[in-house]
């Protein structure tokens, strides 16, 4: 039986190893599992809502620890993992709070009689999720179905074990009930596995859309509902009439934010002609002044990334773009030091051929493209199999709004700004980001039996 070795992407120094699960010991934690929903689908949602919130009190009595945890695991900066635990207790908060109104049952006319939509929990829910915010992604989707009266189940990215393992440690001691969120340490083959266990109602996964076609491939032959969210390769256009000091402030912001390895980074900044030199320019010059250092330390602003081998293949990129036209004018290429470390990076005379325009570079990479007018930079943003976010720049706020919700072909849009999740706001996205929504009160009944109840009047 094989291992897992977590190291630490900033010193190449190994953190601690774990054992991998027997088939014996995965197929006794989905039954454990499914025995602690069963119990768990009883309890009234507003005692359920209690645990979750007491979830988020746990999160922030041990901020200190688990940051700590993750930047060593992956690398992140000190203080985004610290703002990590403080967003996943807000989602405790949160879904706590809206729980039992959006899981309330609901009451219609019917012919006859009085019709009931009641949301019942369906059983186990299977998530498997990435290293990027090791945290985060857990909760995301762990405390929504949680609070719907399922069971989960968490198949981590093997660089942040620990940081799965301390999560199951924190439920608990919150009070969730033993079992209920089960940590499982398999490989891909056991991952199989487990989504063909007649006890796994549904599948929810985070990452590439190369494996979203795997795990819904998987799950479809055996007719589990998936929820995916894929990554993109966000556009944030600066129109015509856009503010350059908050265009240039947020897209940097957006590119570097988590080391660059963030799905709703911003990554491709889409610039009207009116604006492009003085926008490259610009967000040039305060790419170049990021430095690389340190996570550990508070003023650090740009870290390692979570493996050499992602640092390897997001340098292939930029090379291959390179090759196919494009121009490094910062950054570009990796430094000779410890760790993986890449720098923040502009590519200009960006087009279709290239990785910079076509696929997500998930790194501190940045790719400025030129658009003629502002039409044109709308189809550019369009012009990808992705669209999970994206960004628009206008000091007409209005019609940015217009624009956003009528022609922007993706699922969040940040208007002079750059965000990445809100707790009672909608995320997810469409086209090759996958499918299925998550927080907002959504989460909560993508994995429910909506049942219509038939009340004969006497």
């Amino acid at each position: 039986m094989s291992g897992i070795t977590t190291i630490n992407p900033a010193t190449e120094e190994r953190i601690g190893s774990y054992d991998l699960m027997s088939d014996a010991q995965v197929s006794d934690a989905v039954q454990a599992c499914h025995a602690a929903f069963r119990d768990w689908r009883g309890m009234p949602v507003e005692d359920r809502a209690a645990v979750i919130r007491a979830i988020g009190g746990k999160l922030r009595e041990n901020k200190e620890e688990f940051a700590a945890l993750m930047t060593r695991e992956v690398g992140k900066l000190i203080g985004d993992s610290r703002d990590e635990i403080e967003l996943c207790a807000a989602i405790c908060e949160f879904t706590a709070d809206a729980g039992p109104r959006e899981l309330a049952d609901e009451e219609r006319d019917i012919p006859g009689g009085r019709g009931v939509v009641s949301y019942a929990p369906v059983g186990v829910i299977y998530g498997i999720q990435p290293w990027n915010f090791p945290c985060y992604q857990a909760v995301r989707y762990a405390v929504a179905n949680l609070m719907a009266g399922n069971g989960v189940l968490l198949k981590h990215a093997e660089n942040c074990t620990g940081s799965g393992l301390m999560l199951k440690r924190i439920f608990e001691a919150a009070g969730l009930p033993r079992n209920l969120f089960t940590v499982l340490l398999i490989d891909h083959d056991q991952s199989d596995r487990v989504i063909e266990n007649p006890l796994v109602r549904g599948v929810t996964m985070t990452g590439s859309d190369g494996a979203g076609r795997v795990i819904a491939a998987k799950a479809a032959e055996n007719l589990k509902k998936t929820v995916l969210e894929l990554g993109s390769n966000d556009a944030y256009i600066v129109l015509d009439d856009a503010d350059l000091d908050v265009a240039v402030e947020a897209c940097v912001q957006g590119r570097i934010y988590n080391n660059g390895q963030t799905c709703v980074n911003a990554k491709r900044f889409v610039v009207t002609d009116r604006n492009y030199d003085a926008f490259v320019e610009r967000f040039a010059e305060k790419m170049a002044a990021i430095e690389m250092g340190d996570p550990t330390e508070e003023a650090t602003r740009l870290g390692p990334m979570a493996r050499s081998d992602l640092r390897d293949k997001l340098a292939e990129q930029v090379e291959e773009s390179i090759r196919k036209g494009a121009r490094a004018i910062v950054g570009g290429t990796v430094p000779d030091r410890k760790g993986a470390y890449y720098p923040a990076t502009v590519l200009v005379d960006v087009a279709p051929g290239q990785p910079a325009y076509d696929d997500e570079l998930f790194g501190p990479v940045a790719s400025v493209i030129r658009a003629t007018d502002d039409a044109d930079a709308m189809r550019i943003a369009n012009d990808s199999r992705y669209g999970l976010g994206g960004g628009i720049f206008s000091k007409d706020v209005e019609r940015a709004r217009r624009l956003a919700s009528e022609q922007f072909d993706t699922g969040m849009i940040s208007v002079n700004g750059f965000n990445v999740a809100i707790p009672n706001m909608p995320f997810g996205g469409v086209k090759d980001s996958g499918y299925g929504r998550e927080h907002g009160g959504f989460g909560m009944k993508e994995f429910v039996n909506a049942k219509s109840v038939y009340l004969a009047e006497a």
